[in-house]
């Protein structure tokens, strides 16, 4: 795959500086125009909209040889791409979202060492404490893992990603929803039906199950109302979440412990509805988490 990761958002909201004062504190590093990781360099950007909305995508190519692939596949659905050197923009003709494919560095991650647990005739901890409770330092994501937004043409977007962009299925609800992928992560992109385009949310990716709880845990400290949906762990994808919400409106997540798809032909795309299509265990998800509490406001701004 000549796609290997995402690598930055712009997101538009009205009110940017408490937005943008959110994130640092969910733990991304501020840099002179965006926010960082520690994996992924810069991957987020947050600027004025009159409405929140995810502006622009982008995504890592190896090298020109991918964009002239990509270039040629976007022509077979009379989709124009802007080739500018090393980068192209193309636009989704249902949501209106700008994505640019650049040539970009692959993400290098140190391992993480897997902490010690002790399971019933296992101890693999005796006699010390779990290292994850003993932690002294904020959580700090390690990369954008995914985004998640709505379509009103859900059919023509995962035709825009699958066919003109390249990415893979992972898993999927006809018609509804597609979980796809750009790297080896089981999903970077879910597109769901939607009576309008919004961003739903997005997700970075963290060391562990503590960190998960960790992170969610002081973000709330002070803000309980920041509480959408958490502690749970996915059926798709399999991992372990925590979502929040910004002051905009958007949710954000915590997550760890996401499939691995190496070999295209070791994984077979599932076909998902009802309740295992959203958690495998954990609380209910709240009804605002299906249908957020602003979509009709946002349905005025988008088409008013």
């Amino acid at each position: 795959m000549g796609l290997h990761r995402l690598t930055e958002i712009t997101i538009g909201v009205p009110n940017v500086a408490e937005t943008a004062g959110y994130y640092a504190e969910f733990g991304l590093t501020p840099t002179a125009d965006g926010f960082s990781t520690v994996d992924g360099g810069q991957q987020l950007r947050v600027v004025h909209s009159p409405y929140r909305r995810l502006m622009s995508l982008g995504v890592g190519v190896d090298d020109p040889d991918d964009l002239d692939r990509i270039t040629t596949q976007l022509a077979r659905l009379d989709i124009a791409a802007d080739r500018d050197g090393e980068r192209l923009r193309a636009v989704d003709p249902a949501t209106q979202l700008d994505v640019v494919v650049s040539v970009a560095p692959r993400i290098e991650q140190q391992a993480t060492p897997a902490p010690p647990y002790n399971a019933p005739g296992d101890v693999e901890r005796p006699g010390v404490r779990a290292p994850g409770i003993l932690r002294p330092d904020p959580v700090r994501p390690r990369k954008l893992g995914h985004v998640v937004f709505g379509s009103v043409d859900q059919e023509a977007t995962q035709k825009f990603f699958q066919h003109g962009l390249g990415f893979k299925v992972s898993d999927e609800a006809p018609g509804l929803a597609a979980f796809m992928r750009c790297s080896t992560d089981h999903h970077n992109v879910l597109v769901q039906q939607a009576p309008v385009t919004f961003l739903h949310h997005t997700s970075w990716e963290v060391d562990d199950v503590d960190e998960v709880g960790r992170g969610a845990t002081a973000m709330l400290e002070e803000h309980p109302e920041r509480h959408t949906w958490g502690l749970g762990r996915h059926y798709i994808g399999s991992n372990f979440f925590w979502y929040l919400r910004d002051p905009a409106g958007n949710f954000s997540e915590y997550y760890s412990d996401i499939d691995c798809i190496p070999d295209d032909q070791l994984w077979e795309p599932g076909v998902v509805s009802g309740a295992r299509s959203l958690y495998a265990w954990g609380p209910p998800p709240p009804p605002s988490f299906l249908k957020p509490d602003d979509l009709a406001e946002l349905m005025v701004g988008v088409h008013g």
